[in-house]
């Protein structure tokens, strides 16, 4: 998503990112942006002439929703809609029973409310939007480190990120955040701690919370730091030669942390690679580009682009795969979108890699920034991205609501007449997504793993467990049978309605579970993701399906081979 000419570029690439829920996703490709448009937020009423400051995005949205028919709109057309708007805008805010606030009206209802009636991905970013749109295409912020939520009426510290201001000051999951600075949070929300834990870095910041087992409030003064938040989480061995890598969304750094994971493990190693792009929700396209290309001989086909306006654009392997031949099986899932679905179509049309999992989302929309005065952006859909076998993955949202779009469970549609092949000649589909070439179904939980999950029973025990004492564990350590007493007792004491013989049934399954966040504790999230990762049933059973990415690579190279000597 990206441009230039008299026009002016906003940063070098646009990520997508996640605005309204899991699937509200943004694709990035570099294309130009219209003149800079100033749009500035005016305190007050707003009556006919401030309402002037709106005009730029009016007509940008009544353009771009001109792109679906035969022709533009003519300008009479924008300037009747506009007074139109005006002369509504006027009459509520001289009329409605109360005070009308203009910044609510338009930021949160005539702007969104226009562009909802474009596609589920046009956006628009308000200033506070648009600095967390910007955190997540840098992979980084200033601030103490820690992903928080709201449990129990309070918001609590989720788990502290490695390395984070947070972690070395010692804040635990299950800490629930009392006071910032002189600033009670009992009665905050999420989003209003966030922000006061954020900060210029260097600068200082003073947290007390409430810790289970503590009588008083437990004090700690941190200095706000940068906080790295890496898209390439994990990357282990889960057998011998078998690599594991989560890539966990494209930012500006994922190419870069991708390839130093790899060389990290000793890609010389490698034998076969699970790629783990389940629930990743997009983002920028030249990262998604860089990915795919390493496994893909050069001058093969990525992705293209084309738009009404915006002029097609290929992208192909310019570097090559330098001999890397080991197969893939790339995990994906129903929250696999945008950019994640680039690297799956790319890796399948060519039959470099066996996907395994859940039909993926469908978003083949590219969106493009407008850079809007007063710190605000607006998001505009201006073309297609298709796969290297010319395949449109986007999902249809003509029927419905994109509510029923955005949480739709089965994704799996196909357009019969976007039939397409692989390079070895097997059929795929476009119009719903990435079809896996092998189904994964988890299993289904039930009614005392629900309970068990939805109580966060697993956290606060832990939280429990640890409150009064040092949280650190030995290598090695497991959960033993004292620990799942105690783990027992005190379901009962809360009143969490697991019976004894479903507690007997279930003690496997919730000795893991409660391993993962008993670790998470004591030697931090991403110790605790490995442990889970070597024994994830999913993950494992994708492993298993390495011969089957081998075969595909081997039979596709020689078709291939063949069809040149014709």
């Amino acid at each position: 998503m990206k441009k230039i000419d008299t026009r002016m570029a906003f940063q070098t690439s646009v990520t997508s990112s996640t605005k309204d829920g899991p699937n509200r996703v943004y694709t990035g490709v570099q294309v130009e942006v219209a003149p800079y448009m100033t749009v500035s937020r005016r305190p007050g009423g707003i009556g006919r002439a401030a309402l002037s400051w709106l005009r730029p995005v009016l007509v940008a949205v009544t353009l771009a929703a001109a792109s679906n028919a035969a022709g533009v709109n003519s300008s009479d057309d924008i300037q009747t809609s506009l007074k139109t708007f005006t002369k509504v805008f006027e009459v509520v805010e001289a009329n409605y029973a109360d005070e009308v606030k203009p910044e609510k009206v338009i930021y949160e209802g005539a702007i969104p409310g226009m562009l909802r009636t474009l596609d589920p991905h046009s956006n628009f970013f308000d200033p506070k939007e648009l600095e967390r749109f910007r955190e997540n295409q840098r992979g980084n912020y200033f601030g103490v480190g820690m992903l928080v939520g709201y449990r129990n009426s309070h918001v609590t510290v989720q788990h502290p990120f490695e390395g984070s201001p947070a972690k070395k000051a010692g804040l635990r999951p299950g800490d629930e955040i009392f006071m910032v600075n002189d600033k009670k949070t009992d009665r905050a929300s999420v989003e209003d701690v966030v922000a006061l834990l954020k900060g210029p870095r260097g600068t200082p910041v003073q947290i007390a919370v409430r810790r289970e087992g503590r009588d008083k409030l437990v004090t700690f003064n941190l200095v706000r730091d940068q906080v790295e938040r890496p898209s390439v989480p994990i990357a282990v061995w889960i057998k011998p030669g078998i690599a594991y890598v989560h890539i966990e969304s494209f930012n500006e750094n994922t190419s870069r942390e991708f390839e130093a994971e790899l060389k990290k493990l000793g890609e010389d190693k490698i034998e076969g690679l699970v790629l783990d792009l389940r629930d990743n929700p997009g983002g920028i396209l030249q990262e998604a580009v860089a990915v795919s290309e390493r496994f893909l001989e050069r001058g093969q086909a990525i992705v293209s682009q084309r738009g009404r306006i915006s002029t097609e654009r290929a992208y192909t392997g310019r570097r090559g795969n330098a001999g890397r031949k080991y197969p893939i099986v790339v995990m994906v899932s129903r929250g696999s979108a945008s950019a994640a679905e680039i690297v799956t179509g790319a890796l399948q049309d060519h039959d470099r890699a066996w996907v395994f999992g859940e039909n993926t989302f469908g978003k083949g929309l590219v969106q493009a920034p407008y850079p809007l005065s007063g710190d605000c952006s607006l998001l505009l859909t201006i073309a297609r991205f298709y796969t290297p076998s010319g395949r449109l993955i986007q999902r249809d949202y003509s029927h419905g609501t994109f509510f029923e779009y955005d949480y739709q469970k089965n994704t799996a549609t196909r357009n019969m007449r976007d039939q397409k092949a692989t390079d070895s000649g097997r059929v795929v589909f476009g119009g719903g997504g990435i079809s896996p070439d092998e189904k994964y179904e988890a299993p289904k939980l039930n009614r005392a793993q629900i309970q068990l999950l939805g109580r966060g029973a697993f956290f606060y025990f832990t939280a429990k467990y640890f409150g009064p004492r040092d949280a650190s564990v030995p290598d090695g350590w497991d959960v033993d049978n004292s620990i799942m007493s105690q783990f027992q007792a005190f379901l009962k004491e809360k009143k969490i309605p697991v019976s004894d013989e479903e507690f007997a049934q279930n003690k496997d399954w919730s000795r893991r579970q409660l391993t993962l966040d008993m670790l998470t504790t004591a030697v931090g999230k991403e110790r605790s993701d490995e442990v889970a990762v070597v024994s994830d049933p999913e993950i494992l059973k994708a492993a298993e399906s390495l011969p089957k990415a081998r075969a595909l690579l081997e039979k596709s190279q020689r078709m291939v081979a063949e069809r040149k000597k014709r």
